[in-house]
């Protein structure tokens, strides 16, 4: 049998390793932090990965998540507009998620290295060179988890990561009076902003900006002050709630660029393969669908029944057919958010023609699997 190398432990990452050492393969999972953190991410999940998070006993039941049936749409003025979503969703931190995952993939028999990153992956010879700052590792399949943006792109000369992107992410954790059965995106200029409620009674609030609103402010937070209260709801959100974190974790350059779901023969899943528009709510979702198409792929693989060749071929077939039109999607109704005249334009349609602004939340969304 042959093993697997998994690089960064998201979700993507971790249920891969999971269903692997489950199949019986040998799994190694680098990770550059260690567990629990946090992650910028909406933390919201499409209730299209139900089935088979509770088949594979992987949803995370014992957190209570809140069910998620609404969503709201506010513009940079204040005009709302709500829509019922046909799937739904929960919403659960990543902190405690991803922590939960973790221990999973342990008792299934993954093996951790933890605050290791990794320098290079090299292929030669049929097999796979996994180096960090002071060894080597052999392997026969690399699995790319590593997230939106890594030292790793840049060595893998992966295109995206040459072209430099205008958005910085931004989240925070706060108690509120956010209605648990509601997600809600509001418009603010050049950004919008997702909140939705997650365990414990808190409240997760992530936005996408902007670099120049950055720039035009001495810190974060005047610059909410100044753009993002322009939208009463976010001023209500900001002003009203009780902030957990000391400060934000924020990342910069997010690219919702194309991606090659194969880059010198690794397997990349997740945000590593592509991106959604943080306000379609479903990259979580994509992750997770990721990682069961890459684990089955590497189980025929790894058992003989499928060429490395095949293997590819399959993956990138597969990719594209899941989620190439979500992705599509997603870029295109993004360039409806974050100004005042096309804000207003989307919540009119979600308040005069329901039918089309559920098609179009449709479109960002897959089938339960």
């Amino acid at each position: 049998m042959k093993n697997v190398i998994i690089v960064g432990g998201g979700l993507a990452g971790l249920i891969s390793a999971i269903r692997l050492a489950k199949a019986g393969i040998e799994v190694v999972l680098f990770e550059k932090k260690k567990y629990p953190f946090n992650r910028v991410c909406g933390e919201y999940i499409s209730n299209e990965t139900l089935p088979f998070l509770k088949a594979n006993g992987l949803y995370p039941e014992l957190f209570n998540p809140p069910q998620i049936q609404r969503l709201q749409l506010t513009s940079v003025n204040g005009k709302s507009a709500e829509l019922p979503l046909d799937l739904g969703g929960f919403g659960v931190s990543r902190y405690q998620f991803d922590h939960f995952l973790f221990e999973k993939a342990k008792e299934a028999g993954v093996s951790f290295y933890l605050s290791t990153e990794i320098d290079e992956i090299i292929f030669e010879e049929n097999h796979f060179i996994v180096k960090n700052s002071s060894q080597s590792f052999k392997t026969d399949v690399v699995i790319g988890s590593f997230g939106k943006r890594s030292k790793l792109d840049v060595s893998l000369h992966r295109s995206f990561i040459q072209r430099h992107s205008p958005y910085v992410g931004v989240k925070y954790h706060v108690k509120s009076n956010h209605p648990v059965d509601l997600i809600s995106l509001h418009n603010f200029k050049a950004g919008y902003c997702g909140v939705c409620a997650i365990e414990d009674g808190k409240t997760n609030l992530c936005y996408l900006t902007h670099r120049n609103n950055l720039k035009r402010f001495k810190n974060i937070p005047e610059m909410e002050q100044s753009i993002l209260y322009q939208n009463p709801f976010l001023k209500s959100i900001f002003s009203q709630s009780q902030f957990v974190f000391e400060k934000p974790e924020v990342i910069n350059e997010i690219s919702f660029e194309t991606k090659s779901p194969i880059k010198n023969h690794i397997l990349m899943t997740g945000d590593a393969a592509g991106m959604i528009t943080p306000l379609c709510g479903n990259g979580m979702a994509i992750a997770i669908r990721s990682a069961k198409m890459v684990s089955e792929l590497a189980t025929s693989f790894c058992s003989g029944e499928i060429t490395r060749v095949q293997m590819e071929e399959m993956y990138k077939a597969q990719w594209t057919s899941q989620f190439a039109t979500r992705l599509w999607a997603g870029r295109k109704i993004q360039h409806l958010f974050g100004s005042e005249w096309t804000s207003d334009l989307v919540v009119n349609v979600a308040r005069n023609m329901k039918s089309a602004a559920r098609f179009l939340v449709s479109q960002t969304h897959g089938n339960p699997f």
